[in-house]
């Protein structure tokens, strides 16, 4: 039996990463874990939750999976990523996937155009159909400071985990992410250890890369790296 841990991000849920994980469950048999940290899910509330119980939790998952599974697969999105990194570094895993992890935060250039859209389609009135502009709004209104600084403590201390993953890895990021600059998945690719690793760029895609233009290209990258041996 294969299992394949799902890790999202900062700020987010197992809906960060719905699309890739329910084609896995209709295309497999495989066991799925999706587990969603303390504080996280559809309603947020953070304040006085640290970065080691959403280690706790994830690391929780992936024991449980462990027992009843031969193969452990996983896959992390942003500071999922870098959860599922040290989670391979720590216990080892088949097959590794990190999805615009986040190794490093904030691209400004590209953050720069993605508010400059946000105004330019706000002066035409459509501000409140634009997708960005209330993923951002949520992510200031609903995050407090005490959060942001839990998620840079947990990047800071997962980054030298990264040395000992030994498994096959797939780096994917997106070439538009505002949020997980490019530097962060060349600096994932030199910092892990396994011989067997690549990255992957989506030009066209943002942050939430599963949702975006090339979310059926991604699919297909993820789920013939996981098929193949």
């Amino acid at each position: 039996m294969i299992g394949c841990l799902c890790l999202h991000g900062f700020t987010g849920g197992p809906y960060e990463i719905e699309p890739v994980t329910d084609y896995l469950s209709k295309h497999t048999d495989w066991l799925l874990s999706i587990p969603t940290y303390p504080g996280h899910g559809t309603k947020l509330s953070l304040k006085g939750i640290t970065h080691i119980e959403w280690l706790e939790e994830a690391e929780k998952a992936y024991l449980e999976l462990r027992e009843k599974t031969d193969k452990i697969y996983i896959v992390g999105f942003s500071m999922g990523g870098m959860i599922a990194g040290y989670l391979a570094s720590k216990y080892g895993c088949d097959k590794l996937i990190l999805l615009n992890a986040s190794a490093y935060y904030l691209n400004p250039g590209q953050m720069i155009k993605d508010i400059a859209n946000m105004m330019i389609t706000g002066l035409s009135g459509g501000l409140k159909d634009h997708e960005l502009y209330h993923r951002y709004r949520k992510k200031l209104l609903d995050t407090p400071f005490s959060a942001t600084k839990e998620f840079r403590k947990l990047v800071k201390t997962l980054k030298p985990s990264l040395s000992k993953v030994k498994a096959p890895t797939l780096i994917v990021q997106g070439e538009c992410d505002g949020l997980v600059p490019r530097k962060s998945a060349e600096f994932l690719y030199a910092a892990i250890a396994a011989t067997n690793k690549r990255i992957c760029y989506f030009k066209e895609s943002k942050h939430m890369i599963c949702h975006d233009v090339e979310k059926e290209q991604l699919i297909e990258e993820v789920y013939q790296f996981l098929q193949n041996e």
